[in-house]
């Protein structure tokens, strides 16, 4: 990798206390390695915590002519600044050196709640990774709103 690194910020963290549930915003979360965010209804799996882009997201709701919260992605944390696509297998850091990693394991498709939130959205959300990605907690670790976040160069 070259020694110039993209980096990002996370801009939003949301845990989702029950199945199809409500997404509830907090400034700052816990993360448990093989498990996903403390008090969220996803545990475990290769999709312990689910991702999106807040460039993608603004893109989506001017293509769909729409005006929606980003949380109705139903995706646990926003990221801006830090492209999600084609990133199956990375790592990435949230919260610098000492900070978190999480293992992309793939994109996510979006589901019928998305078209039932806004008519247009499951079809745009499609291709290319517009619909986030989901990813495996490698580290135990807080993360807050505002972190950095960077691709790890270290092999997990």
């Amino acid at each position: 990798m070259s020694a110039e690194r993209v980096a990002g910020r996370l801009d939003a963290i949301w845990l989702k206390r029950m199945r199809r549930g409500p997404m509830d915003p907090v400034a700052e979360a816990r993360l448990v390695a093989g498990r996903g965010l403390v008090g969220n209804a996803n545990q475990g799996g290769k999709r312990q915590v689910t991702l999106i882009e807040r460039e993608i997201w603004e893109d989506l709701l001017r293509a769909t002519d729409a005006s929606a919260p980003p949380q109705t992605r139903r995706a646990n944390l926003m990221v801006s600044g830090f492209p999600l696509a084609r990133s199956r297998g990375r790592v990435l850091r949230v919260g610098g050196a000492g900070g978190c990693r999480l293992r992309v394991y793939g994109e996510t498709k979006p589901c019928e709640r998305m078209e039932e939130a806004v008519p247009g959205l499951r079809a745009a959300m499609f291709p290319d990774w517009r619909g986030g990605a989901f990813a495996e907690v490698l580290d135990d670790g807080a993360i807050r709103v505002g972190d950095d976040i960077v691709w790890d160069d270290e092999e997990a």
